[in-house]
């Protein structure tokens, strides 16, 4: 795997307290700890034997961390989640011995509805994403948006083939190895109908007939990808009050390269509505990694309104409006869902991303070139 240097923090937390560090595969969670913390106690649950001997002996773990006072004091263990049973150890290690850990995990959900020990406010909880623009030298957008960002595959020689790869072994490993579908071949027929779906409403009943599945269903498969990490809920904003909002969430997967296998979308280029979907689905994985590396707790959310579709693609807060447009010359009609929420309320910074040359001003609305954008982004000048 190629050395990237990551933005998300670890050191800083783990002085305070133990950490859960959650991620989808392959973002590079062991990579990354084990550059920042080498020669630290490390053990991997991916590991059969490691796996096979703790799951049949929990209690080795407290007895191999206390069988020398010279044990350092901070350990990692290897996706969690495989074997839940051992946070009970983890929680008494931490309160009789003060050793710290970092925990780290691909999924959440057997942790979250198997009534797992979540440590009770003994650890803090941190995600790590794909690649963000800000990691990556010589950032290729067109790259990033039709192979996504994944730390192994955006430098791949063939990213097509490496994405099939993950595509089957999240069937194989996360999804029909852990039982979380009953069907896997529904599954698998729901992902590909989500993925043509990323970054509009979820309308369970529509998604339901194009997948053969019933509404039911489509809700609890969306509620697997949520805990498997491998896409997120996007709530609408719902305050306005001149103008009625929608109530339906999007849904947004969480690597362009990802989304695009799983659609058998390819070549995507500017100029075409498969860039401004794809675009658009970028910007929100830089926002959603932000706002988790950055720590701030203020709401993600998009707006639209109900009778008129005026609709905003991402509203920060109360209080920043960005709109998504993959055009090369923003025009007054781009400004309609912006002009209108402002009417509604009294916004602090309106934000245009687009693929135009320069920045420029429009009716008070900054109008910045996608590479102009990330660099304030990550400037800390957006938001």
């Amino acid at each position: 795997m190629a050395d990237y240097s990551r933005i998300l923090d670890l050191q800083t937390p783990i002085k305070r307290k133990s950490l859960f560090l959650f991620g989808p595969r392959q973002t590079g969670k062991t990579f990354y700890l084990k550059k920042t913390f080498p020669n630290i106690t490390f053990y991997n649950l991916l590991e059969s034997k490691t796996f096979l001997r703790l799951s049949q002996r929990p209690h080795l773990l407290r007895e191999e961390l206390t069988a020398t006072s010279s044990v350092k004091p901070l350990v990692i263990i290897d996706e969690i989640q495989k074997l839940p049973i051992l946070l009970d150890e983890v929680h008494s290690l931490i309160e009789e011995r003060k050793i710290k850990f970092i925990l780290t995990g691909s999924s959440a959900r057997k942790l979250k509805r198997g009534g797992a020990n979540l440590l009770g406010g003994r650890a803090t909880t941190l995600h790590l994403y794909p690649l963000v623009s800000a990691e990556i030298p010589n950032f290729d957008l067109i790259r990033a948006l039709n192979w996504g960002t994944l730390p192994s595959i955006y430098p791949s020689d063939d990213p097509e083939s490496d994405l099939n790869d993950y595509v089957g072994n999240y069937l194989k490993e996360e999804i029909q190895a852990e039982g979380l579908a009953r069907n896997i071949g529904n599954f698998s027929r729901f992902l590909q109908t989500a993925s043509l779906c990323n970054a509009e409403q979820t309308h369970f009943t529509n998604i339901g007939n194009d997948a053969q599945i019933s509404p039911r269903t489509v809700a609890e498969y969306f509620s697997i990808l949520e805990d498997t990490l491998i896409g997120y809920i996007l709530e609408p904003y719902t305050k306005t009050k001149k103008r009625k909002a929608v109530s339906t969430a999007k849904f947004y997967f969480f690597d362009c390269g990802v989304c695009n296998v799983l659609a058998g979308r390819r070549n995507i280029s500017p100029k075409t509505e498969l860039f401004g979907k794809s675009f658009e689905q970028f910007i929100f994985t830089e926002l959603k990694a932000y706002l988790s590396y950055k720590r701030n707790s203020r709401p993600l959310t998009f707006w639209r309104s109900q009778i008129s579709d005026y609709e905003v693609d991402f509203l920060i807060g109360d209080e920043i409006a960005i709109e998504v447009k993959g055009s090369e010359l923003i025009t007054e009609r781009h400004l309609t869902g912006i002009k209108a929420l402002k009417e509604e309320l009294k916004l602090k910074k309106k934000v245009v991303v687009s693929m135009d040359e320069k920045p420029r001003k429009l009716d008070g609305i900054d109008i910045l070139p996608v590479s102009h954008f990330l660099e304030m982004l990550w400037g800390d000048e957006i938001i």
